[in-house]
This record gives structure tokens, C-alpha cells and sequence, in this order.
């Protein structure tokens, strides 16, 4: 009905004009133009508004892709992160291995990709988060870079999960590289120890020669971090268990605190620095 009403305004305005031409304008063009400007008035007036609705959705949804394309575009390589000057701001994109600790939103974690390490302190992470924040999973992290007794971490951080493939690094010997320069470009990460000797750590209220303490100075007790010294080609390290990773009730807790002092052990771990290597132990087996 709608259209029955346009067309016969259209024709009634072509007439008017045909009889009325006093212009320098050809009667027909004008009656032409009027036709297909009443015809263009129709055809939008019949177009549906879900139409237009859906054309700005179409839009709307481009635009938020070309966002994120542009977020992920600012991603440092592991050589850029370690380039980069301490308190700058950076962005990385690695994957989960393991989690230390977590409370009042914030979250401790330990991950790697396929070229290095990152120790990811007091990183902003809700406790459902904190949960799906399993070994393998990829991570987008924004935060700014820092040092700490030589331990380089990455601090005041927030996160996104990225969608897509996971990782998880293979223990990498560094047996052969202690007490060289060149241990500490693996630092973060998940490495190895092999065939090395326990070592008194201090000693008790007896004055007797102890193979670990609870706390550094042996200040602690059950539940506090273990410290225990072990030694190859003559030179002596000091090696933790932090207990805020691994618990009392872990492996390599109750595995530290059954040692003796002249056993030889294989141990696995995250290569933490402070002031010099200070590994967090993972795993600890007593070869002989």
C-alpha cells in the first residue's frame, strides 16, 4: 500500500512538472529525477531495521579483532624482555609451569617459553583464575620489569589467558654450568642437577653438623623454607626448598629432611638468584 502511494505521488509530481518547466531544465530530466528520488526515499523506508542493526554489528565486531590484533603486536621476544632497561614497562607472552603462591589477589608463578624464563611476582589474579592457571597454559602478561638480589622478575602485573597451543619444559641439565657466567642466562628455569654431594648446612643446638635448616640461619621450624648445602669439583652451593611451592606435606620436603650429609643426589628445580644461584628444589632423589 505503502508503495502504491509513493508511485502515485511520483507520477502526480512528473506531470507538475512537465507542465510547469519555465526553466532552463528539460522537462523530462526533471521529471526523471523526481521519479528516482521519491523511488530512493521508498526503498529506504522498506529496508528492515534488523538490516541496518546487523551492518553496525558487522562493524563493531572488525573493529574489536583489529584491537586485539594490535594488543598482541606489542609482544616481546624473550631477547627484547632481558634488553630491556630495569622499571621499563613490558609485555610477554609465556606459559604457565608452575604456581608458588597466591593471596589477596595476586598470584606468584613460574613460567618459560621455548627461549627463557620468567618469575612472575605478585602478579593481579583472582582465586578462579589462580585455578585455571595450570601447568601449560599460555598467558599474555603486562607488568614492568625489575631485580631483586639479581633475581630479574617481572612485577605489578596483570594477565590474560591466550587461547591456542600449550608448553611444558624439560628439566635442562645445567650440572656443568655451575659456578661459570653462563648459568645465569637460564635463570628461571626448569633445570637439573645431577651427582651432586650433601653438605653439612650448619649445625644443631648440640653444636652437631646438620644436612638442612628451616630458615636460612636455622631460625625456623617444621613448614618454613629448607636450606641445605651441596658441593661438586670441590665447590659448595646452597640450594632451597620454598614452602610456599612445596609444602611440608610434598616429596621433596620430606626428601630433604631425610638427608644425610655425604650423600650424592639428583635434584630438579627453578633456577632462582639471589645473590648468586639459589635454586628452588622441586624434586630430590638420593642416587648413593
Amino acid at each position: 500500500m505503502k508503495k502504491t502511494i509513493v508511485l502515485a505521488l511520483a507520477l502526480s509530481m512528473a506531470l507538475a512538472v512537465v507542465g510547469c518547466a519555465k526553466t532552463g531544465e528539460p522537462a523530462a530530466t526533471a521529471a526523471s529525477e523526481a521519479v528516482s528520488t521519491t523511488a530512493e526515499t521508498a526503498q529506504e523506508e522498506s529496508t528492515p531495521a534488523a538490516a541496518v542493526e546487523e551492518t553496525t554489528t558487522a562493524a563493531e565486531t572488525e573493529t574489536t579483532t583489529t584491537d586485539g590484533a594490535d594488543a598482541a603486536a606489542g609482544v616481546m621476544t624473550y631477547e627484547e624482555y632481558m634488553a630491556a632497561d630495569l622499571d621499563s614497562q613490558v609485555v610477554i607472552e609465556t606459559y604457565v609451569q608452575a604456581k608458588q603462591s597466591w593471596w589477596e589477589d595476586k598470584a606468584t608463578v613460574y613460567s618459560q617459553d621455548k627461549d627463557g624464563a620468567y618469575f612472575l611476582y605478585n602478579m593481579a589474579c583472582s582465586e578462579e583464575d589462580y585455578e585455571r592457571l595450570v601447568p601449560g597454559t599460555k598467558i599474555r602478561v603486562t607488568g614492568y620489569k625489575a631485580e631483586w638480589s639479581g633475581e630479574i622478575e617481572l612485577m605489578d602485573a596483570t594477565f590474560e589467558f591466550v587461547e591456542g597451543d600449550e608448553f611444558i619444559a624439560d628439566a635442562l641439565d645445567v650440572t656443568d654450568m655451575l659456578g661459570t657466567d653462563g648459568l645465569i642466562d637460564h635463570q628461571n628455569q626448569f633445570v637439573t642437577f645431577k651427582g651432586m654431594t650433601v653438605e653439612a648446612a650448619g649445625q644443631d643446638a648440640d653444636g652437631n653438623d646438620v644436612a638442612y635448616l628451616y630458615n636460612w640461619d636455622g631460625s625456623g621450624t617444621e613448614g618454613d623454607d629448607l636450606y641445605f648445602n651441596v658441593s661438586l669439583n670441590g665447590e659448595t652451593y646452597t640450594f632451597t626448598v620454598e614452602s610456599y611451592l612445596c609444602d611440608k606435606t610434598t616429596d621433596v620436603y620430606k626428601a630433604v629432611q631425610s638427608l644425610e650429609i655425604g650423600q650424592t643426589v639428583d635434584m630438579e628445580g627453578f633456577l632462582y638468584w639471589y645473590e648468586g644461584v639459589n635454586p628452588h628444589i622441586t624434586s630430590l632423589t638420593v642416587v648413593k
